[in-house]
């Protein structure tokens, strides 16, 4: 279920906005959001109250008559919140912040480059600027709100920060995540080269080859060990959102159940909400009645039929694995032995070699511990799901180590020797 479903304003305000906060994308003082209600309410972050430490009763209405309900005043920024609201009547949920990346954007002047991967042009939409006013001022509120009024729906504050909006919160969240998503990939992966970006008709192509989904549905049922899957999947889906391994907007995960029969996250859902209910059963290929199945099925069912020893796949999109797959640089993981005995090796596949019917046959039938595959997302397989989260977890942790090192100096793996040695007593 959708956050902005059942849950009040504030209380959507509070799980956002405490989300934001954990995952290192606002500090105690900055950022605020705002929903606006059926009634036109306008219900927002309070002024000078700590971002993590905020409950339910410190949101603050702010009445379609100008009255404010609540024990505080409402964010400094409240005139931008209403200025956009004033203007574009479609959109009913407000998010600003200071994140990290977008900041660097803002303040070097620069829009990112959402043609960085698929999803992120169509979640984002083109993305606005808006020069410099002060903080607060109604000034800001004007300049905000003609970027509003082209049609954009996010845009960047020249030496601020980032403003926006959704028709629901979780609309405005999905665009905010994925838009940091952009700016912090492109930023590591100038630390390691140049990024490519893809072609629109490359993205159009993407959702082509996407678009089918198993025809057939199937009544679905769910004995014990089936839902013990489904609780596996929902549980590393959501570990994976918390350490930013996984975004609202693109993340697959799978399990086999039974035979080639597996379990696969649905479609076109947030990634932070998935429920058991919402997981979707695949059998003798067909799909469980009444659901979208991942646009990746038909993919993670072809491993599973030639690899009877897969038992679980992750594709997913981290930004330092993904840094190597904008800049076409090679990840080598020979960086600490862990990193090699779980991953061995880090094929990269150019993009597009994943596309149905004409998919790259060696992608499917080595069945590598993990490959990344260019501007689209990295793929890990494992064992079981466990194996197969922490194989990505030690992927992103050397690819991090490995951007980061790059600018101290020369990196300098473990020789053949030392790899042998491992292979006798790991391997």
């Amino acid at each position: 279920m959708k956050i902005h479903e059942l849950l009040h304003p504030r209380d959507q305000i509070i799980k956002i906005i405490d989300r934001i906060y954990k995952r290192g994308m606002t500090t105690t003082s900055g950022g605020n959001i705002s929903i606006k209600d059926e009634d036109g309410n306008v219900w927002i972050t309070p002024s000078a109250v700590d971002k993590g430490t905020l409950q339910p009763t410190d949101i603050v209405c702010v009445k379609t008559n100008g009255d404010i309900v609540g024990k505080h005043k409402p964010s400094s920024e409240f005139p931008f919140h209403k200025a956009i609201y004033d203007i574009r009547p479609d959109i009913n949920s407000i998010i600003h912040a200071h994140p990290p990346a977008l900041v660097s954007f803002s303040i070097v002047h620069k829009i990112p480059n959402t043609n960085i991967i698929p999803q992120a042009k169509n979640v984002c939409g083109p993305i606005g600027y808006a020069s410099y006013e002060l903080p607060g001022s109604d000034k800001l509120g004007t300049v905000i709100a003609k970027e509003f009024e082209k049609g954009f729906k996010a845009v960047i504050m020249e030496n601020h920060g980032i403003v926006l909006g959704g028709v629901n919160m979780d609309d405005a969240y999905e665009r905010f995540e994925t838009l940091e998503f952009c700016a912090c990939t492109i930023l590591y992966g100038q630390m390691l080269g140049e990024p490519s970006y893809l072609e629109d008709d490359q993205i159009v192509s993407f959702y082509e080859q996407v678009a089918e989904i198993p025809e057939q549905e199937q009544d679905a049922f769910h004995p014990s060990k089936e839902r013990e899957k489904r609780s596996e999947i929902c549980s590393i889906v959501h570990r994976a959102c918390e350490q930013g391994l996984m975004i609202s907007s693109y993340g697959t995960v799978s399990v086999r159940w039974q035979e080639n029969d597996f379990l696969i996250t649905p479609r076109d859902f947030s990634r932070w909400e998935m429920q058991l209910e919402d997981i979707v059963q695949i059998k003798d290929g067909k799909r469980e009645k009444g659901k979208l199945p991942s646009r990746a099925t038909k993919i993670h069912h072809e491993i599973y039929k030639r690899n009877p020893s897969v038992n679980s796949i992750i594709m997913t999109q981290s930004p330092y694995l993904m840094a190597f797959g904008i800049t076409k640089t090679h990840m080598d993981v020979r960086t600490i032995p862990e990193s090699w005995i779980f991953l061995q090796d880090l094929a990269a596949y150019p993009y597009g070699h994943h596309f149905l019917p004409n998919i790259n046959e060696e992608l499917l039938s080595n069945a590598k511990p993990a490959l990344i595959i260019q501007n689209d997302s990295v793929l890990v397989t494992g064992d079981d799901l466990l194996q197969t989260f922490d194989r990505l977890e030690v992927a992103e942790f050397s690819a991090k180590s490995l951007v980061m090192g790059a600018s101290l100096g020369n990196l300098n793996p473990i020789n053949e020797d030392q790899i042998k040695e491992l292979k006798e007593n790991f391997l």
